[in-house]
């Protein structure tokens, strides 16, 4: 039988999109251990739309 393991899908959104104005999101799908790090997870990555990275947060 598999095991049930720690790891859960997480949703990354960029905090800096909101005050722009412009339409639209930039969001990204990841996973990550729940034991390991409970609290929210915080990541630069890509925003297409601004065309610069950005700092995602984790959103529930």
């Amino acid at each position: 039988m598999a095991k049930k393991g720690n790891r859960i899908q997480v949703i990354m959104e960029c905090t800096e999109h909101k005050s722009t104005g412009k339409p639209g999101t930039s969001r990204y799908i990841t996973t990550k251990n729940r034991k390991n790090s409970p609290e929210r997870l915080e990541m630069k990555k890509y925003n297409p739309i601004l065309r610069k990275q950005t700092i995602h947060k984790e959103i529930k």
